[in-house]
């Protein structure tokens, strides 16, 4: 063999020749542009002479926002409204219900001042007739021939009543039984001067409602000269209390008081302060 003969190297080839050629080229096209680039520019630039405006939203967008505040104001008023008159219906509740039971309790107390005023009435005149009838009592007993004795015994002869007198004792017998009821005008309850009115109509004899009236409704007669269908009333005549209907005998009918409704009974049971004749 040849000492001049050529020995194959064992060294490896560099596999990284054709990258670095590559970037290198790669460089130098970049810098050959920007080169060409630089070199044309001025040439063919054109000096800027206006600017585009873009077009602008801030008119829609502040009329959007103004239109929400007011709907959320709008809101705010409603419900503060709201919550007013929420606040005044419930004040003019409140206020319904506290004059409803001042109401309630003025109108307890009323009744109840009334109640007490009856019975302190009827409670009065129970004892002015007890008065009455106690001093006519004792009157009648000290003197002979005057008075509730005298007329008890000197009607007994004129007993029998004839004509208006006899219908208007026929009337007011007819009703005792009945009750007594303070204003009562019949048919079936009476109250004293409602069932001497009732009486005297029935013979077409008007007389005032009252007690008081009736008893100056006529002449004054004694109670020692009575005649059947005189009127009776106890008390003073023109301020009576109460009035009846002499029937004869001693007797007399009148609507005395809850108790006892319309009853006949005799002079001595209430005896009266005087009596009228009509008929």
């Amino acid at each position: 063999m040849s000492h001049t003969a050529h020995i194959p190297s064992h060294r490896k080839p560099r596999r990284n020749a054709p990258k670095t050629a590559l970037r290198a080229g790669v460089a130098g096209g970049v810098l050959s542009t920007i080169a060409v680039a630089a070199a044309a520019g001025p040439a063919q630039a054109e000096p800027v002479t206006q600017t585009i405006e873009m077009p602008t939203i801030t008119a829609g967008l502040s009329t959007a926002v103004a239109a929400s505040a007011e709907a959320t104001q709008q809101v705010a008023q409603d419900l503060q409204t709201q919550a007013q008159e929420d606040a005044a219906a419930a004040t003019a509740a409140k206020t319904a219900k506290k004059a409803k039971a001042e109401a309630v309790r003025k109108a307890e107390a009323k009744k109840k001042a009334e109640a007490a005023a009856k019975a302190k009435a009827e409670a009065a005149e129970r004892a002015s007739r007890t008065a009455a009838r106690t001093t006519l009592s004792a009157s009648s007993g000290s003197s002979a021939g005057t008075g509730v004795a005298s007329a008890s015994s000197s009607s007994s002869s004129s007993s029998s009543a004839t004509g208006s007198a006899a219908s208007v004792i026929s009337f007011v017998k007819a009703q005792v039984g009945d009750a007594y009821v303070s204003g009562g005008t019949g048919p079936n309850s009476w109250d004293c001067s409602g069932l001497v009115q009732a009486a005297f109509r029935s013979v077409g004899v008007d007389l005032p409602r009252v007690s008081q009236a009736q008893s100056t409704a006529g002449t004054q007669v004694s109670l020692s000269n009575l005649q059947p269908g005189d009127i009776l009333y106890w008390g003073g005549a023109g301020s009576a209390y109460h009035v009846g209907v002499y029937v004869g005998g001693g007797q007399f009918v009148g609507a005395q008081n809850s108790s006892t409704g319309v009853v006949q009974r005799p002079l001595s049971y209430d005896p009266p302060s005087g009596a009228v004749r009509v008929l």
